[in-house]
Parts: structure tokens; C-alpha cells; sequence
């Protein structure tokens, strides 16, 4: 792990104060975790597919992450311990860089909480749960950056033009193109190098 792409990710990452701010309707609190990566001196982030037969969010693609276990556990340990139930990434393999903008869906009811980490370059295939995970992505931050644009998403009957992110047959939409979003803004060229 280069020690100066992770100050940069600090520095850049440093501070959200709004995860301390969330006032909870009926929500329920999740975490996830975007797991950075580097091949030469361009970042990968990795991303999941859920299965198509999941109750919810089927056949999307999201970061690893879920819901958090109860009220009193920490919100990076919650994502730390979902990324290694469901792709294997050891908590000890992870260096925590900062934390994104909480972000809510709209009909599921979560306020997820993004953490942003650093992970050696994967040498193994992925473990995944193959109850919830279908396919591990790694994308290249460039490649995302690329493929940016407002496309119309139809669910439940309804059209809506939304930001996404097309990488060859992935379409992030949703609650992860947002925390995409958010992290592609604050590290700026980091993300198109």
C-alpha cells in the first residue's frame, strides 16, 4: 500500500461531519464499504452484484455492506464485518480512509454509511456468500468517471432520469451511483489518473 495515495485519500476524505447528523425517521442504518485498490498508479474500487432472487435491491449492484447488527456497534465495524461475510476481505486487510455522506433510498428505508478504504491488490479470487453475491466487480475509477451520465431507470412502473454509471454490462444506479458520486467529487483527479 503507497503511504502517499492513503494521506491523499485522507486528506480528501478527512472530516464528514454529517454521519454525525442524521436525524432517523424510521430508517434503518446500514454501512458499507467502497474498497479501493491500486494497479500501477490507478485506482480499482470493487463492487458486488446481489443475486436477482434477494428480497431486496435483487440484481443490483452495490458495495459491500449491510444493515447494522444493533444500535451500540460501530458503523465502520459494521461495514468492515459485511465486506468479509461477503467477499472475504479480512478486517486487517482493510486501511479505513475517511468516510463519505450518509445517503438514504427512498423505498427501502436505509440511511447507509459509507467508509472508504484502502486494500492490497486482490491475489486470490474473491470468498463470496453465495446466498447474497453473484458476481464481484473490480472497476477502474477512470473507467466509472468515463461512463457517467443521467439515464432513465424504470422500476415498479415508473420512469425516472437518474445519475449511473455504465461499465461495459454493469449499470450502477441508485443509493451507489450517489456515494460513487460523492467519492469521485472529493478526490477529484485521484479518481481519473
Amino acid at each position: 500500500m503507497t503511504t502517499a495515495i492513503a494521506d491523499e485519500l485522507r486528506r480528501r476524505l478527512a472530516g464528514d461531519e454529517a454521519s454525525a447528523n442524521v436525524d432517523l425517521a424510521h430508517e434503518t442504518e446500514a454501512a458499507v464499504l467502497v474498497p479501493l485498490f491500486l494497479v500501477g498508479e490507478e485506482l480499482h474500487a470493487v463492487f458486488t452484484k446481489r443475486r436477482e432472487d434477494m428480497r431486496r435491491h435483487p440484481g443490483e449492484i452495490s458495495f459491500p455492506g449491510g444493515r447494522r447488527d444493533h444500535e451500540r456497534e460501530p458503523l465502520q465495524t459494521t461495514a468492515l464485518r459485511e465486506a468479509e461475510e461477503e467477499v472475504g476481505l479480512t478486517p486487517a486487510s482493510v486501511e479505513l480512509v475517511g468516510t463519505l455522506a450518509p445517503v438514504r433510498t427512498f423505498v427501502t428505508g436505509y440511511v447507509i454509511y459509507p467508509h472508504v478504504g484502502l486494500i492490497p491488490r486482490p491475489d486470490t479470487d474473491w470468498v463470496v456468500s453465495e446466498n447474497e453475491v453473484a458476481q464481484v466487480m473490480e472497476l477502474p475509477l477512470k473507467a466509472l468517471v468515463a461512463g457517467f451520465d443521467k439515464r432513465p431507470v424504470t422500476r415498479r412502473g415508473m420512469t425516472w432520469s437518474t445519475d449511473s454509471y455504465v461499465v461495459g454490462d454493469h449499470f450502477i444506479w441508485g443509493a451507489t451511483a450517489r456515494i460513487l458520486g460523492d467519492l469521485l467529487e472529493r478526490i477529484g483527479p485521484l479518481g481519473s489518473a
